[in-house]
């Protein structure tokens, strides 16, 4: 495993890197880091693939951004840098929660540099949205959205050891035992200054407008079904406590090239880590491997 920082335009990446062959450029979501993709590292890695992992925008040791941008397209411009900087034409883009956001909105604006998207948790289209707004199930399981908009949010989030990370996680991914390695790594990115701020500027970059204006939240609907250019497949876990499987009916029209749904039973929103046994087979059958 290496480990180094990749610099791009606009973020210095801290990056873990194994592996040689076609890239395959693994991105996070909240609350985690690079070790979450640890379960699919040696399977992608035995494959043939080079697999890099970068700590996401903000999330320290990489750096803030220099245009202090935390918004989906500020996420989808990294995508394309990362590919760049890695000295590759395209890449697989893999990503987990708001990796996934980085994964879609990358593949909008550089469609040149996604060969295929393999998205987990978070789905694509306009029913997410519109989900926030009229949908209150999905309403009570994204409280936090609303909560990470508040001053409060930060301290709230390192109260006691930050442990509303281990209540997110329990809710998300019920009767899942995270492995104490993960959580102690994501605790110590946490603890690290700047990240948390980081992290919660995601949610209120990206949400914060279309929370606080109708007008805005109706545009962000009726613009999020955009179709994207690459084959995807899509991972979610039955039992997610944070996003609701039934977001994600109705992808397949966002995805001309072709979509493959994979709804994963006993898992929730961490579902590449509690069952990669099953997850895994079926990335490595999507990318032909």
């Amino acid at each position: 495993m290496t480990e180094r920082t990749i610099r791009t335009p606009n973020v210095d990446f801290a990056v873990r890197e194994q592996g040689d062959g076609p890239l395959v450029l693994c991105l996070h979501g909240f609350p985690d880091g690079p070790q979450g993709w640890q379960a699919q590292l040696p399977a992608l890695v035995g494959a043939g693939f080079r697999v890099v992992m970068p700590y996401m925008r903000g999330y320290r040791p990489t750096s803030a951004p220099r245009d202090g941008r935390y918004d989906a397209m500020g996420l989808a411009e990294d995508v394309g840098a990362l590919v760049e900087a890695l000295g590759a034409d395209d890449a697989i883009v893999m990503g987990h929660d708001w990796g996934a956001v980085a994964a879609y909105f990358g593949a909008l604006l550089a469609p040149q540099r996604v060969r295929r998207l393999v998205t987990m948790a978070v789905p694509y289209g306009p029913r997410f949205f519109a989900a926030l707004r009229d949908d209150y199930a999905q309403q009570r399981r994204s409280w936090y959205m609303f909560f990470f908009q508040q001053p409060i949010a930060e301290r709230a989030l390192a109260h006691d050891d930050f442990a509303m990370i281990d209540g997110l996680v329990r809710d998300w991914s019920p009767g899942w035992t995270p492995p104490s390695a993960w959580l102690t790594h994501v605790k110590e990115t946490f603890r690290r200054p700047g990240t948390a701020a980081a992290a919660l500027g995601y949610y209120r970059q990206t949400m914060g407008p279309p929370f606080g204006d109708p007008a805005q939240l109706d545009g962000a609907i009726a613009a999020s079904g955009i179709p994207l250019a690459p084959p995807a497949l899509y991972v979610h876990g039955a039992d997610d406590g944070c996003i609701g499987r039934e977001i994600a009916a109705g992808m397949e029209a966002c995805f001309p090239a072709g979509l493959r749904v994979l709804e994963v039973p006993g898992a929730g929103h961490f579902v590449h880590q509690e069952r990669a046994e099953i997850v895994n087979p079926a990335v490595l059958e999507f990318l032909g491997a």
